[in-house]
């Protein structure tokens, strides 16, 4: 999956077996963006800090690119 397809603003790409891992990679993507200036990820790092913060909505983000991952071809 991108950055893109998680929510971001690029098309840097994540690999994984499952979409935990492809999640935690684009988390860590997004804070290494800030902390290195790049603004245009800070919106996106935001709304990944604030989806847990509300586990509702946090949840349907969630159950909708676990399930955007499954429906993605094996590499």
């Amino acid at each position: 999956m991108t950055c893109k397809q998680m929510g971001g603003p690029c098309e840097a790409p994540f690999h994984g077996d499952k979409a935990d891992e492809v999640i935690k990679a684009q988390d860590s993507h997004l804070k290494d963006m800030v902390a290195q200036g790049d603004e245009t990820h800070r919106s996106a790092l935001e709304s990944m800090q604030g989806r847990w913060k509300r586990p509702v909505s946090g949840m349907g983000w969630y159950l909708k690119t676990k399930k955007a991952f499954a429906a993605l071809p094996e590499d």
